[in-house]
Formats: C-alpha cells, sequence, structure tokens
C-alpha cells in the first residue's frame, strides 16, 4: 500500500501547510458480473489494497485548488465557477464538489492534493477511487452528514455529469463499502447488498495488466449501454411490467429481440447469461469451492469477447494462456473493456512461475511488457487522522 506520510509531504510542499485530513479510497475488482451493474442486476466487486489517498485543508481564498501528484498539475477554479474543465483528471473531483453545492453542502474554499497506486486505465476503477475520496474528504472537512450511500450516488452523479461516462454504481459502492476477505453482492436495482465470504486459502488474486490503455467515455461502453436500453425497449412492447434485462429472460429475448436486430440480441443475451452466472458463483464462494468460480469466470470472458465484444486481442491472449494451466483455476478480462487486466485465480506455488512465462509468451506474441499486480482484498473507504499520520 502507498504510504500516508507521503501525501502529507506533497500537499504540504505544494500549499505551504500540513492537510487536515487524508482519505484513503481503494480501488476494486469485480469477480463476475460484468457489465451487470447499468442493467440493474446483481454484481460482485470487492475493494483492494490499491487505493488514491487525497490530502485535504482549508484556504481563506474561496477557491478550490487541486494537484494531481501523477500528472504534476495543477487546476485552479473560484467556488462559484465550478464547471466541467479541459483537463479530464480534475473533472473527477470538481463532479464531486458540484454535486456538495447542489446539497446546499457549507463548502469554503479549500486545496487538496491527491496520488495513488491503482494504475490508470487498468480496469480497476482508479476514477471511482477518486470520487469517493474526494466525497469522504469533503464530507470530513466540511463536517457534512451525508449517508454513506448517498456519497456513492454523489459520485456516481459525478462522472455521469463530469466525466460523461455513464457508469453504473458497482464502482463507487465498492470502493466506499468493501470489507476485508469479502465480496459485496449488490443488487444494482435496490441497492441492497451482503457481504459473501472470499476465502482464498493458497491462491493469490493476481492481476495482469495488459498495459492496453481504454477511456471508458472514448469507447464502445455507452454504446453497449444503449444497446441493452434498446433491446429492453423491444421486449416492453410485448411485457410491459419489464423495466430492464435484470427482468428479461432468454424466452422473452428470442421472441421480441432476436427477431429485430441479431446485434442487440447477442449483447442482451450475454447480460442476461451473466445474471445467472453471478448468482451461481455467490454460490460457490459460500461453498468455498473456487474451482467452480474458475469456470464460471472463463465463461464470463467467453461472453464478453464473443457476444458483448468489450475485449481486445491482447486480453483474449492472456485468457487463452491461462487456460494452459491447471494451477490457474479462472481468468477473464475485467472493467470496461479495450484493454486492462486480467483477474485470474492462481494456486500461490505456482504463482511466480506463472506471471513469468504468461509474460515471457506476451512480450513475444503481442510485443507488449505484461505488468502483474497480486492483490488482497481489503476493507473501504477510510479517513487517516492526524495520529496516524505521524504514527
Amino acid at each position: 500500500m502507498m504510504d500516508q506520510k507521503d501525501i502529507s509531504v506533497v500537499f504540504e510542499n505544494r500549499y505551504g501547510v500540513e492537510p487536515s485530513y487524508i482519505v484513503r479510497s481503494p480501488g476494486r475488482i469485480n469477480i463476475i458480473g460484468e457489465h451487470i451493474d447499468y442493467n440493474e442486476g446483481f454484481v460482485l466487486p470487492a475493494a483492494i489494497d490499491k487505493s488514491i489517498l487525497v490530502a485535504i485543508g482549508r484556504n481563506d481564498e474561496y477557491k478550490v485548488r487541486l494537484y494531481s501528484k501523477e500528472f504534476d498539475e495543477s487546476y485552479e477554479v473560484s467556488l462559484d465557477d465550478v464547471a466541467p474543465s479541459t483537463v479530464s483528471w480534475a473533472n473527477y473531483l470538481l463532479g464531486v464538489v458540484a454535486q456538495f453545492q447542489a446539497r446546499q453542502a457549507p463548502l469554503s474554499g479549500f486545496n487538496i492534493a491527491f496520488d495513488g497506486d491503482v494504475p490508470i486505465g487498468s480496469g480497476l476503477s482508479s476514477s471511482a477511487a477518486l470520487e469517493c475520496a474526494t466525497a469522504l474528504a469533503l464530507q470530513t472537512l466540511f463536517d457534512t452528514s451525508f449517508e454513506k450511500m448517498e456519497l456513492v450516488q454523489m459520485a456516481q452523479k459525478a462522472e455521469h455529469s463530469y466525466a460523461k461516462v455513464m457508469c453504473g454504481i458497482m464502482d463507487q459502492f465498492a470502493s466506499v463499502f468493501g470489507k476485508k476477505d469479502h465480496a459485496i453482492r449488490l443488487d444494482c436495482r435496490s441497492l441492497s447488498y451482503e457481504y459473501v465470504p472470499f476465502q482464498l486459502e493458497g491462491v493469490d488474486i493476481v492481476l495482469l495488466n495488459s498495459n492496453v490503455k481504454h477511456s471508458l467515455s472514448s469507447s464502445a461502453y455507452n454504446e453497449r449501454r444503449a444497446q441493452c436500453e434498446q433491446g429492453v425497449a423491444w421486449v416492453k412492447e410485448a411485457y410491459p411490467a419489464v423495466q430492464s434485462l435484470r427482468d428479461v429472460d432468454l424466452s422473452m429475448l428470442d421472441e421480441c429481440v432476436k427477431p429485430k436486430d441479431g446485434l442487440v440480441y447477442r449483447r442482451c443475451r450475454y447480460v442476461v447469461e451473466e445474471k445467472e452466472r453471478l448468482l451461481q458463483a455467490c454460490e460457490h464462494l459460500e461453498k468455498g469451492d473456487l474451482v467452480a468460480l474458475g469456470q464460471k469466470m472463463y465463461a464470463t470472458h467467453d461472453g464478453l469477447s464473443k457476444e458483448y465484444e468489450v475485449s481486445c486481442k491482447e486480453l483474449d491472449f492472456l485468457v487463452e494462456q491461462a487456460k494452459q494451466y491447471p494451477d490457474i483455476l479462472g481468468s477473464r478480462m475485467m472493467g470496461g473493456g479495450f484493454g486492462g487486466c486480467t483477474i485470474n485465480l492462481i494456486r500461490k506455488e505456482a504463482t511466480e512461475r506463472i506471471i513469468s512465462e504468461i509474460g515471457k509468451a506476451y512480450k513475444e506474441v503481442i510485443g507488449w511488457e505484461l505488468t502483474p499486480y497480486i492483490t488482497q482484498v481489503e476493507d473501504g473507504s477510510s479517513v487517516v487522522t492526524q495520529t496516524e499520520r505521524v504514527n
């Protein structure tokens, strides 16, 4: 994990004073249930030990001052003039500020410096981590009393309105509500949730970063969402009670969507099949059956690659390599798609050897370096106190 003292020093060097608070918000993995959140189904995320750290303190100038250590860039705006910016990273923070303002939160001028070890563009939701860290930092500094779920929803709306990505709620929810050694079965319709034990005795969670960068806003993410909505509209003509693909089964798709558009049908079929895989995956976790879970992960990747078509040759190569190793229980692409990481369950005694061998093959065939991350499931967002920083 990152050292909180580092971001405190960055803040002090930038603004000449120590920060009032430091907030940590983690990235997330999603074990299964990709592209399901905006279709009101279930997802199964977990917070991880890679985080964004936001240091925050007041200033006397009624200004928002932001600094990204990652990009070594600053951004400054009056609180009266908060609006979407051409500086893309700033929008994730400004969007959250706008959500606080929309709720008449008593904001005054403040400074932020942030950094993190959630790899950008890897599918681990660095943007959601930054949004959630900003929300909790503002809540703490200005002593507001929004419920955790409202902070999650504010972070999500920030991404919709400022980053222009119509994401579901999963990433922000996992960043705030994560629990060590547990996944979260989240109902994306009702927002009810339960923690599912994620016991990994003898097994590592290994993320293999293809180092292919993706941008959800410029990718086909919004197009996929629109295709799902089109499928729902056609089903709804015959079944008015249907509200989303959550309510749809394969027979409905065959009747109402398949005759109209084969492409939309394939998109919707993936979602309907995936929601069933997720419920079965939860049963496997309750029984501690990681082998069965792994088979569901492989099936999910197949659907994402062939039906939903959000994979790419690099991710497909990594999953095909994984299938050659009995010590890899499951593998699939993770995140929005078109790059980023695969998530793999690998027996610990074989982890280092397999990472080395797949990395070598990836370099030879694809021409890119492979970046591995062995990660753990950790708690969600939290405030780091002054005492903890000093110690």
